[in-house]
């Protein structure tokens, strides 16, 4: 979603925040140069699909999750391996069938026997949860009890088995896969569920010359392995100096009145929400619009958040979180074009308005 919209000036300072010091701004150029680097190693074995990319950049850099969906043969597998490369990270796959049990993802408990003493004990055995980078291949392929055993981990950053808590790696990310196209046999995820994700990823088909690329490159036979470009503890740091980028508070105001203008009980939400809309975004979705906004700054180099990066993630952050009626389905409506015509219906000037609203109360008092 491309809108350019005119940002007036506002004299807006930076909500609370840590400061950017001199030693976070050689980390954001750090970290532009990483996001560089990363484009570049990737590009060797992905053609084409740079947003993509960067979609999923920021959604690590913003320490979330993230759902891709696309029809099969699109090298979703193949991107999140290439990436996982690229950080140096333990990368793990697993394929979600209607059998899996939550044991065949998060590990379990194994009695061993000492023959010398004949004493028994259990030992916990990690399942493929314990990773950097965990691919959930097709996740709505899976009952609900094993799904909530993922999504566990994804929320708490442990899992529990047996009655003992096993932290996960540190860091961790879950990336999930959904097939738009096949919907017999599965179990979709409920939208509390889907909320828990920062960002869902739409992968589209190729263009004619991307395509004709990808044919060249798959008929040689000599495969590209990536080089790491950066350590999983060099990504831990940088992901701290992300969350020190300021948000003014034109900014916040901004995301706070897009995510209330998508809900029908909002007195100032377009008419169009009314007609459209189920249930509108929760408070979650603005703080993940946010965050996804100042990963988006970090890795432009930029120490500040600007409207441009937060128009840029509307769509990929929000798409997931808004439920729409069967009036919006009957007349051809999307999750995606309910939003662009949201953006498109909340100026500028409304956040400007409640940003001088509240200088000018600090002022009174």
């Amino acid at each position: 979603m491309n809108i350019s919209l005119a940002t007036p000036h506002v004299a807006a300072a930076p909500v609370a925040s840590p400061h950017i010091g001199s030693d976070d701004l050689a980390g954001l150029q750090r970290l532009r140069t990483a996001r560089d680097a990363i484009r570049q190693q990737m590009a060797g074995v992905i053609v084409g699909q740079e947003e993509v990319v960067e979609q999923l950049l920021v959604c690590l850099f913003a320490r979330g999750h993230c759902i891709l969906e696309g029809v099969p043969g699109l090298a979703k597998t193949l991107m999140i391996r290439t990436l996982a490369q690229c950080l140096s990270l333990q990368f793990n796959r697993i394929q979600f069938t209607p059998d899996l049990m939550p044991s065949d993802i998060t590990g379990t408990d194994v009695m061993y026997e000492d023959r010398s003493s004949g004493d028994r004990t259990f030992k916990f055995i990690p399942g493929p949860i314990f990773a950097n980078v965990l691919l959930a291949d097709e996740i709505n392929r899976t009952p609900p009890k094993t799904q909530s055993a993922l999504l566990e981990g994804m929320a708490e950053h442990q899992v529990s088995v047996g009655g003992n808590r096993h932290a996960l790696p540190n860091p961790f990310f879950v990336l999930a896969t959904q097939n738009p196209i096949e919907q017999e046999g599965t179990y979709p995820l409920p939208e509390a569920q889907l909320d828990r994700f920062l960002m869902k990823i739409l992968v589209r088909y190729p263009s004619e010359a991307e395509e004709r690329s990808i044919y060249r490159l798959t008929s040689t036979g000599n495969p590209v392995t990536p080089k790491p470009v950066l350590s999983g503890d060099e990504m831990l740091a940088l992901q701290q100096i992300v969350h020190k980028v300021p948000v003014s508070d034109y900014c916040v105001n901004y995301v706070a009145a897009l995510v209330r203008s998508s809900r029908i009980t909002d007195p100032k939400a377009p008419r169009f929400i009314k007609d459209w809309v189920l249930w509108g975004i929760g408070p979650r979705g603005g703080q993940s619009l946010i965050a996804a906004a100042q990963a988006r700054a970090a890795l432009d180099g930029r120490p500040e958040v600007e409207v441009a990066d937060i128009q840029a993630m509307v769509a990929a952050v929000l798409r997931h979180r808004i439920v729409l009626n069967y009036n919006a389905e009957a007349q051809g409506q999307t999750a995606e074009s309910v939003i662009q015509k949201l953006v498109e219906a909340t100026p500028l000037d409304r956040a400007a308005d409640e940003t001088h609203e509240r200088i000018s109360h600090v002022l009174k008092t």
